[in-house]
């Protein structure tokens, strides 16, 4: 009798991951995943209990991913770049980006912790120095809308043919700028 292949945790995320790109999260099965590695069930079932704890696993790959998109930004501008990599993901990855966006899905929910990382990388941009908390809350909320719609935009090809990557972050940068000066006429006028 051959012996049985054995598969790392991150191997087998990796091929449901794969899975998941192409085909979406709920073509996501124990059997699929078995037949990507050419492999029997049981070196999954020995990493994951049930296939929902195997999604958990492909969804904190994506949020890795997602993340690493976003550190690759780093224009100097940290909110631009918070945009610039929800759009990159959207156009390089829009089956997961639509399962994690478009569908109910608590996994797409930001934490506080979340939040806060992403206030703190505002803070940091010279384009809000000077803004609370507050308004650095509402002006993501603001800007978090429009990225969202546009990267939606991007990942079902609703723009025109013609609309580059480069296009997409210069009308998102300019709705940006029209958020943040709104807000600072606000506090001049307070």
């Amino acid at each position: 009798m051959a012996p049985k292949k054995k598969f790392t945790k991150d191997q087998i995320i990796d091929a449901a991951f794969e899975i998941a790109r192409i085909e979406g999260v709920d073509a996501i099965t124990i059997r699929r995943v078995a037949e990507k590695l050419g492999s029997s069930i049981a070196p999954i079932y020995v990493n994951f209990k049930e296939v929902g704890e195997l999604l958990e696993g492909v969804y904190q790959k994506t949020f890795e991913v997602s993340r690493q998109i976003l550190l690759e930004q780093n224009s100097g501008h940290p909110f631009q770049d918070i945009g610039a990599a929800s759009i990159r993901f959207a156009r390089a990855y829009p089956v997961l980006f639509r399962d994690i966006v478009m569908q109910k899905n608590d996994q797409a929910k930001h934490s506080e912790e979340e939040t806060g990382n992403l206030i703190h990388m505002m803070r940091m941009d010279p384009d809000l120095n000077g803004l609370s908390d507050d308004e650095l809350k509402t002006i993501l909320l603001k800007m978090k809308t429009f990225q969202v719609g546009i990267s939606v935009m991007a990942a079902n090809v609703l723009l025109p043919e013609d609309y580059t990557e480069e296009q997409m972050i210069q009308l998102m940068n300019s709705a940006a700028q029209d958020v943040i000066s709104t807000a600072r006429g606000r506090i001049e006028q307070s």
